[in-house]
């Protein structure tokens, strides 16, 4: 079982979860979710212990964000095709992904993960300017790993599925 899975398992994203996640207004209300929690963590020296209250409801954000919206009626959008070419990476170990799938993911994993030192390092020291940087760095390597995401799934479904572009139909054309 992959990393990938475990955490998955965790935060409850079973099939019905991930198609919910699917919704594109429930990844693009997710991107912002560093951002906002940087910004709650950084109010601690204006708000003192009042600040909990924005690093919770971020954190409550967080969680229901996956199952808050309802499956997307086509998945037809870039957003729909990241989180479900996830959930194939995810399951990689039971379904090899096509081996050109097989590094950008884990490199740009790694790239996101580079910049959490920044942005923690940043809100300790209140330098706005390391935690902007850490910030950048984190959202564009999830950005493009979400896009890789979305050609791995592209990759691995089928032709004419639910993914696929809609049949002909045989009504004229006007």
């Amino acid at each position: 079982m992959t990393v990938d899975t475990r955490l998955a398992k965790a935060f409850g994203l079973e099939e019905d979860a991930w198609q919910r996640h699917a919704n594109p207004w429930s990844v693009y209300t997710r991107i912002p979710i560093p951002s906002l929690l940087a910004g709650a963590i950084w109010s601690r020296h204006r708000l003192g212990w009042w600040s909990v209250v924005p690093v919770g409801l971020v954190g409550a954000w967080t969680a229901i964000n996956p199952r808050a919206f309802p499956p997307p009626r086509s998945l037809d959008h870039w957003a729909s095709r990241g989180v479900l070419g996830e959930t194939c990476w995810a399951r990689r170990d039971e379904e090899p992904v096509p081996v050109r799938h097989r590094v950008a993911p884990n490199v740009l994993a790694g790239v996101s993960a580079v910049g959490v030192p920044f942005i923690v390092r940043g809100l300790a020291v209140r330098n706005g300017w390391m935690v902007a940087f850490g910030l950048a760095v984190e959202t564009a390597a999830k950005t493009w790993f979400i896009d890789r995401m979305a050609l791995l799934y592209d990759d691995v479904t089928p032709a004419g599925s639910a993914a696929g572009p809609p049949p002909p139909t045989d009504t004229p054309q006007r």
